[in-house]
């Protein structure tokens, strides 16, 4: 898991800190932010590979910043709110149906669940561009799969 990098938002520093300390023995790169603003900017500068956000925040509210950055990498940078204020399924749904978060947690949340989700969702990632065949290849083999499959046409059947 070295040289993951994920950013860690949080408006209380407490919560911030906490967050970092649970991090630091995973041997990943952790930066911090501590409002959604802010956040935005590290994301664009850190590129990081996962961010663990805090829903309420200053400046760029977390549903927002979620939202923003899923729309900008399609999904590609897992985001996984950590919120004390929106409790309850209809939120948790929003944030994942939505708004594009990977996982959602209530605080007080349990650090081994939210642990095992972060470097779960960090080992998940795979550079899919590598592995998908270009464009051409794809039209190619459809080409040649409708060819096979077509019905045969009027002038075969009476022949």
């Amino acid at each position: 898991m070295s040289g993951k990098k994920i950013l860690i938002v949080d408006y209380d520093a407490k919560n911030l800190e906490h967050m970092t300390e649970l991090f630091t023995p995973q041997k990943l790169t952790i930066v911090t932010a501590n409002d959604g603003q802010m956040a935005y900017e590290k994301y664009q500068e850190e590129k990081p590979d996962l961010i663990i956000l805090e829903a309420m925040l200053p400046k760029l509210h977390g549903f927002d910043l979620t939202q923003k950055i899923y729309g900008e990498t399609k999904g590609s940078v897992p985001i996984v709110i950590v919120t004390g204020l929106y409790k309850g399924a209809q939120y948790r749904n929003e944030a994942l149906r939505s708004f594009g978060a990977a996982d959602y947690f209530e605080k007080p949340f349990d650090d081994n669940q939210l642990v095992s989700s972060v470097m779960n969702l960090l080992s998940d990632e795979i550079d899919i561009e590598e592995e998908l065949p270009d464009p051409d290849t794809v039209l190619s083999y459809l080409s040649q799969m409708s060819k096979k499959t077509a019905s045969p046409s009027k002038e075969e059947k009476l022949s």
